[in-house]
């Protein structure tokens, strides 16, 4: 198993490239299931979840070459329509897979997935939507079977809650059903808005994208023309180097971004004391002479993301007072708390509320990684300890950080892995 070594060192400076968002490239290519030609994909970031994933396109008959940071999606002779569980284990995205299958082929089996955890994240929501536009779910053995005998009908789908695989599962559901299908309380969260863009692209008639009303017109069983695409950049990418610029309170510049992504980021930085310079596709953040406690609490996009609240925790270690964090998404997301108490941070926690000390001397430790944003908090709070930190069970930063220590090292961070 692999670890990752860190010296603390305070010294960085340079500039950051930012890769393209997995969260974005994942209903992506999902939705290629839904084409009737071989689509390019550009700007697909060289994660383990990606590779995962295609690689379960591969598993149902598809097929995919890669050139550079491109892939070539052809989905025209899928034959299989049953996601097992040796790879959707791995991955709790896996379950996108369900509406597009359903969707085209009238039915399909996934299995229950597994993935970080950081609590329960079920998948009654996308189930409940099917079920809606006229699927029949099964769960045996572990095993959601989908049949949809007579095709998918439009239909009205409210969500009780905000969920984000949910609305994307119902937005590729919907692209080839048979009728109109208006999706309430959808999720609004720039990977979304990508997805319907790239399906609205490709023929669909969609309206209200970027809103919590999406009405989609599908194509009653007609495959898709899909174009050509890039992915967004990552924003969670994006606020995980800004948080490494602040913990280290020096100069950072991050390029490849799309700044109104960032804003709640950007805003809570700014309350921080930290000031950031906007460009059309990059920032950059600048020293500051206090870096000032703050309150977060942790909402559905355009609010602050949960996936930057392990980040931010490493952050007010550093800052000169009492921050808190409220995290209202998931339960059992401050697993990381324990880790950096180890490294001497000084962290309480009362149910979904932690309240961090600030002007915390971390020291390094062996710690371990427990979630994919927990492992990206070690690795701050590592870069700013005294001595050396081991960050063990790393394949948790693998599935969502593209060349992470590559890039770490051209700003100056002593980082290096090695095999345990």
């Amino acid at each position: 198993m692999k670890y990752l070594k860190i010296v603390g060192n305070k010294e960085i400076d340079g500039e950051i490239t930012i890769s393209g968002a997995k969260n974005a490239a994942l209903p992506l290519i999902a939705a290629t299931i839904l084409s009737k030609n071989e689509i390019q994909i550009s700007n697909l970031p060289n994660v383990v979840d990606i590779n995962t994933f295609l690689k379960l396109i591969d598993m149902l008959g598809g097929s995919f070459k890669k050139v550079e940071d491109k892939v070539y999606i052809d989905t025209t002779k899928i034959d299989n329509t049953t996601a097992t569980y040796d790879i959707v284990k791995t991955m709790r995205a896996s379950i996108l897979v369900l509406g597009p299958l359903l969707s085209r082929f009238g039915v399909c089996e996934v299995s229950l997935p597994g993935g970080c955890a950081i609590g329960q994240r079920p998948v009654d929501l996308h189930l409940k939507a099917m079920e809606q536009m006229g699927a029949v779910i099964e769960i045996n053995h572990g095993y959601i079977k989908a049949t949809a005998p007579n095709g998918l009908k439009g239909a009205k789908i409210v969500f009780d809650k905000v969920t984000v695989g949910g609305t994307e599962n119902a937005v590729m559901a919907a692209s080839m059903a048979n009728g109109t299908t208006t999706i309430i309380n959808a999720a609004k969260e720039p990977e979304i808005v990508q997805l319907c863009e790239i399906i609205q692209d490709a023929g669909v008639k969609i309206e209200g994208i970027g809103t919590s009303k999406i009405i989609i017109e599908g194509t009653n069983g007609e495959l898709l023309d899909m174009k050509n695409f890039s992915v967004i950049p990552d924003r969670i990418e994006a606020g995980t180097y800004m948080c490494t610029a602040a913990i280290c309170n020096k100069k950072l510049k991050i390029n490849n971004i799309i700044p109104i992504h960032l804003e709640a980021v950007i805003s809570k930085l700014e309350e921080m004391n930290f000031e950031i310079l906007q460009e059309e596709t990059s920032l950059t953040i600048l020293p500051t002479n206090e870096i000032k406690p703050v309150n977060i609490i942790t909402s559905e996009y355009p609010g602050f993301p949960t996936d930057m609240q392990a980040q931010f925790m490493a952050l007010a270690t550093q800052a000169n007072g009492t921050s808190t964090i409220d995290e209202r998404l998931f339960e059992n997301r401050f697993m990381h708390v324990s880790e950096l108490a180890r490294m001497g941070a000084d962290i309480h926690l009362n149910g979904n509320i932690a309240t961090i000390k600030g002007n915390a001397q971390l020291n390094g430790a062996d710690v371990m990684a427990t979630d994919l944003r927990a492992s990206s908090a070690l690795v701050l709070a590592a870069i700013v300890a005294n001595g050396e930190t081991n960050i063990h069970r790393i394949y948790h930063l693998d599935r969502g950080y593209e060349d992470l220590e590559g890039k770490l090292s051209n700003i100056g961070v002593n980082i290096k892995r090695f095999t345990e």
